[in-house]
């Protein structure tokens, strides 16, 4: 439904968006997700033909965007991270409006306005002023522009941005109701987001994707590194220096705590468990050893790894690997 070759955005002498490659397919909620500045939206924008990209090429529903400009937004719903609402507006009027200019035939707006208002939600506000609105109905709003003329590709710049966690869940179940009839594309940095929402995850940091894959084949295959943890009752220096020594130590962190005890944390590479070889060390300089175990990292420590590590020269999905190293 969707493919992107080799896009890029440049301004000047700086490079926003570099060589960002991938595809979506019909019904499939693409995560796409990086911390603030990473080039989601500057992406997003250029999805839609809002920006016209320096190099690469968009293609929707087969349509190149441009070559074919109008066809190919024509298959396009949009919810830039700020909804394009006009507050003076009633809901209903807004969505007939928006429906209107997307080309909905006269006769067949107020049953698509209608429609989006129940699928929104929004049955309780159809009369009011989108002024009077909260801000998780105005996000509803939003979404229900993008959906009124029933568009096959829906895309999403952080969507729940600035909504209490109420209002986030109900935008949540919303948007993973929307891939039985449409492909999405949902753009945040919040780690929840897509782990809840999306059935696929492309993580951009710098202008260039880092990571793709499937939320838990993501997390299975970035979980190379794994933490160790223990506790003893060890010299906080001494314990530090030996361990800090031993092959495949990635990072290390010692903390004091009462009594003389010391909790240490080891990251180290994929494959290698040294809890056996921890536990000799400790035993073997006479330390007590109170508790020793393996942590995989949490998904939210592997996107800070792959997006603070080695900033200044991120590296290719494909080498994914290679990023896990301490920042």
């Amino acid at each position: 439904m969707i493919v992107i070759e080799n896009l890029s955005k440049r301004y000047a002498d700086r490079t926003v968006v570099r060589d960002v490659t991938f595809d979506v397919k019909q019904g499939e909620i693409l995560g796409f997700l990086g911390p603030n500045g990473a080039g989601k939206s500057t992406t997003m924008k250029m999805l839609t033909g809002y920006l016209t990209p320096s190099a690469g090429r968009v293609e929707v529903g087969g349509f190149d965007m441009a070559k074919d400009p109008i066809k190919a937004k024509s298959l396009i719903g949009y919810l830039p991270e700020n909804p394009p609402v006009y507050p003076e507006m009633t809901v209903r009027d807004y969505l007939a409006f928006a429906a209107k200019l997307r080309g909905v035939p006269g006769r067949e707006v107020k049953a698509a306005v209608d429609e989006v208002i129940a699928r929104c939600i929004l049955s309780e506000v159809p009369n009011k002023l989108i002024a009077h609105l909260s801000k998780g109905f105005q996000q509803r709003v939003g979404i229900a522009q993008a959906l009124v003329h029933k568009p096959k590709v829906i895309i999403l710049d952080e969507p729940t941005n600035g909504l209490d966690p109420k209002q986030i869940i109900e935008i949540r179940e919303l948007i993973k109701g929307l891939a039985q009839d449409h492909t999405v594309i949902l753009s945040t940095h919040i780690l929840p987001e897509v782990q809840v929402t999306c059935s696929r995850v492309l993580i951009i940091n710098q202008g260039t994707v880092v990571a793709e894959g499937k939320p838990e084949e993501l997390e299975g295959k970035l979980r190379g590194g794994l933490r160790i943890e223990l506790e003893a009752r060890a010299p906080e220096a001494e314990i530090s220096t030996q361990l800090r020594d031993l092959p495949g130590i990635s990072n290390l962190a010692v903390t004091a705590k009462p009594e003389g005890l010391v909790r240490v944390s080891l990251e180290v590479a994929s494959g290698n468990d040294l809890r056996e070889r921890i536990a000799a060390e400790v035993v073997g300089r006479g330390w007590g050893l109170l508790e020793l175990k393996s942590v995989g990292l949490s998904l939210e420590e592997i996107f800070l790894k792959l997006t603070t590590a080695d900033a200044a020269n991120p590296q290719p999905h494909a080498e994914t690997s290679e990023v896990l190293t301490h920042g």
